[in-house]
């Protein structure tokens, strides 16, 4: 029994050794037949090209031979000399009934777009399509001519005849999504970049510019998905991170945004235009959140990679002030509450020895205005004292209301504070009535005072 079983494994084991023998060499034989084959339509090839330019050698204009040369090269993809044959067959054309003058246009035409001569390219399908004005190659391409030549509105009109001949081809509602969007009309493009995602949901270039459609079109929600999903994208994902964190500030969700920023400056490969928006955009988002050290980390890379792009170098020089002064910094960006209770740091801070009891705050979208009465040993008086944020020159109109405003709550004089500047008319208006106007360098002095005070 034992001996039967080890006659049977052996025998079992010599079927699978020659199966195997047997692949093998069926592989090895395929394999050079392949390659064989190969070699024949390369020698074959190279033959017919021999004999082709042996016939123009004696006929330049030898039509059989410029057709098959057209041909060998077209299909092999030598656009430089197949571009070279379709120019020769068009010129010579005119006094040659035989020649197929759409067909080698359109090839010619073909040849030139890969060859990225896109006017040449476009002026040979205008050829074939009038001839042939039903031709859904040449409508499509003449479309892929007229995109890179930025003609959107030429491309357009060539997919929209080339749908109508085949609706269902997936390219050109791709194509002609592209070009409305390219030309700005997102709420036309949108049907059109919807249909080619339910069809190919990995088409990233149709899915990043039905995102920025969406966005246009008040779509942001869906838009934000859809930006989100594409950030870990090497192509669109640095794109899609600065609109990712665009949308998300505009939300005032600013961790969010961060996060969309760090994404972005983090893939391998982000263009210089993108990667200085993205900085820039973080900084800003820095700022929105009072955090200035951050915020001048990416301005100072800006400023030293490239220098005067935007108003980077405005930001570094007015928050590296800011930096330096807290009290500078709640005056400037902190809410409503911290800003009134700095204000009134800063009355004190003219009544060190007096005492001071605030009688009325008010606070509007453009100032804060505190009415206090001081009183000490040697006088009393009541005082009105308005903060501007305002980092411009404010005019003499705003220092008339302040007067008035004065003169109406019976104060015996008044303050009237600004970050930025007070323009000479202002001055002007003030001489001779109980108004002191304090602009940017002395209020920054103040604040350092209270500052060091503590």
């Amino acid at each position: 029994m034992i001996i039967s079983i080890l006659i049977a494994f052996i025998v079992f084991a010599a079927l699978v050794s020659l199966i195997i023998i047997v692949r093998g060499f069926i592989g090895k034989k395929n394999k050079n037949y392949r390659s064989s084959s190969d070699r024949i339509r390369k020698r074959d090839s190279s033959r017919v090209i021999r004999e082709a330019e042996k016939k123009l050698s004696r006929d330049p204009h030898n039509i059989n031979a410029l057709e098959t040369l057209g041909e060998v090269y077209y299909t092999e993809k030598n656009w430089e000399k197949a571009w070279t044959i379709y120019k020769t067959l068009h010129d010579i054309a005119p006094s040659h009934v035989e020649i197929d003058i759409v067909k080698c246009t359109l090839r010619m035409g073909i040849a030139a777009f890969n060859l990225e001569k896109y006017e040449d390219a476009a002026k040979s399908f205008m050829v074939s399509l009038k001839r042939d004005p039903e031709n859904f190659e040449a409508n499509v391409y003449l479309g892929k001519s007229f995109n890179k030549l930025e003609n959107y509105d030429k491309a357009i009109f060539c997919f929209k005849k080339a749908r109508m001949l085949n609706p269902e081809d997936n390219e050109v509602n791709a194509l002609l999504g592209i070009s409305l969007f390219n030309f700005q009309r997102y709420r036309e493009a949108l049907p059109f970049l919807k249909r080619v995602i339910d069809e190919d949901p990995n088409n990233k270039e149709v899915l990043f510019d039905l995102a920025v459609s969406m966005s246009e079109c008040g779509m942001g929600d869906k838009a934000l998905k859809i930006f989100v999903h594409l950030r870990p994208d090497p192509l669109y994902g640095p794109q899609s991170c600065l609109e990712a964190g665009k949308m998300h500030e505009r939300l005032k969700d600013f961790a969010s945004a961060i996060k969309d920023y760090e994404i972005g400056l983090r893939l391998q490969y982000v263009p210089e235009q993108i990667l200085f928006q993205i900085k820039y955009r973080l900084a800003s988002t820095y700022i929105a959140m009072n955090d200035i050290s951050n915020a001048l980390i990416y301005l100072k890379q800006i400023q030293n990679a490239k220098s005067g792009y935007k108003d980077v170098d405005i930001l570094v020089d007015r928050y590296s002030e800011l930096n330096q002064n807290k009290n500078l910094q709640t005056y400037l960006l902190s809410g409503t509450s911290d800003f009134v209770a700095l204000c009134r740091k800063i009355i004190l801070s003219y009544y060190k020895d007096s005492f001071v009891k605030v009688e009325d705050v008010q606070v509007a979208s453009e100032c804060v205005e505190i009415i206090c009465s001081v009183e000490n040993s040697k006088w009393e008086a009541k005082q009105m004292f308005r903060f501007y944020r305002n980092q411009n020159a404010l005019g003499d109109i705003y220092v008339r209301e302040f007067h008035s405003k004065l003169r109406d709550a019976k104060c015996d004089g008044g303050f009237c504070m600004t970050m930025g500047s007070f323009s000479e008319s202002a001055h002007k208006y003030t001489e001779g009535r109980p108004i002191d106007l304090i602009e940017k360098e002395e209020l920054v002095k103040i604040l350092k005072r209270i500052n060091m005070m503590g």
